[in-house]
């Protein structure tokens, strides 16, 4: 199911800005369609935002 700005609210406190909720619904579709896994796209999305990142949405590669 994909994510929209105000399921942001519902899975992260850090998402405080509209940018940051746009960012989150962004990212975590992002991995939702390349994982198939929605526990994963939540966390990868709450991590991006949280960090303030610009969003690579292979968790992987977004490591400081």
């Amino acid at each position: 199911m994909p994510w929209s700005e105000s399921d942001a609210k519902r899975h992260t406190k850090s998402a405080r800005t509209p940018k940051q909720r746009r960012q989150w619904a962004h990212v975590s579709n992002a991995i939702l369609r390349r994982t198939g896994d929605e526990a994963r796209a939540i966390r990868g999305a709450n991590a991006v935002v949280s960090r303030g990142e610009r969003a690579h949405y292979g968790l992987e590669s977004a490591r400081r």
